[in-house]
């Protein structure tokens, strides 16, 4: 059945968040705070979420840009088609980061050039682009977390074009374990499927690459998920040193 939002068979539907999670999510930005009740108001009025299970397509690739998009729960890809019909996930994208800021800040809305998967069940919240460009006409710290978020985004669209150009299997791995890829502190425990469609490698190459890791304390393997154990010793490996 089509999705009313998009158009698309079997897309999830875009619903008005009156519930709590999107809200509360938006009060943790930092640049939030710093805005009028009026504007506050507004943008909580005018938030909207999308939520699909493991598996599902979030945002079709050809869809209208509705907005700038943050993932509240789960962990979603970034996946583009070549013109034979194959796949490539090129960006994993964790609960607490926005996404897609691509597409909003051109001044005339476009068509998204990607499908957003949901990697896990996942929900999305979508800033609508009125809202989004109002603040990037009148709040400095929207403005100065957008351009730290430009930054952080230039900066894995290059470690992931090294990586997948120059570096071997267990590079990729360690690339998309560490920190390059994944900001903060934050340990995303990945299962060894997520990390496979990340690193654009076969189960059997990760399982292999992934007990050579285990041998080495990089690693452990518990519950169908990879923890890190020695994050100097992943990227070490990482960048060949």
């Amino acid at each position: 059945m089509p999705d009313p939002a998009t158009g698309f068979p079997g897309a999830s539907m875009l619903v008005r968040d009156a519930s709590r999670p999107g809200e509360q999510f938006l009060r943790l930005q930092p640049w939030f705070g710093a805005l009028g009740a009026d504007l506050q108001h507004r943008i909580v009025e005018g938030i909207s979420t999308v939520q699909a299970a493991k598996g599902e397509v979030l945002l079709h690739a050809g869809a209208e840009v509705l907005g700038w998009y943050a993932v509240l729960t789960g962990l979603v890809k970034l996946q583009s088609a070549s013109a034979d019909g194959r796949r490539q996930g090129f960006l994993g994208i964790p609960a607490g980061e926005w996404f897609g800021e691509g597409s909003v800040l051109k001044p005339k809305a476009e068509l998204r050039r990607y499908d957003v998967i949901a990697l896990r069940d996942s929900e999305l919240l979508c800033l609508p682009r009125t809202l989004f460009h109002e603040l990037r006409a009148t709040s400095l710290p929207f403005c100065h977390m957008l351009i730290d978020h430009l930054n952080m985004r230039l900066g894995q669209g290059m470690a992931i074009i090294e990586t997948m150009r120059l570096r071997s299997p267990e590079q990729r791995v360690a690339m998309y374990l560490g920190r390059a890829l994944w900001r903060g502190s934050r340990s995303m425990a990945l299962s060894q499927e997520e990390l496979g469609i990340l690193a654009a490698l076969s189960r059997q190459t990760v399982n292999r690459v992934l007990k050579d890791f285990e041998r080495r304390k990089l690693v452990s393997l518990e519950f169908g998920r990879v923890h890190i154990l020695d994050e100097a010793g992943l990227k070490a490996v990482a960048f060949g040193q």
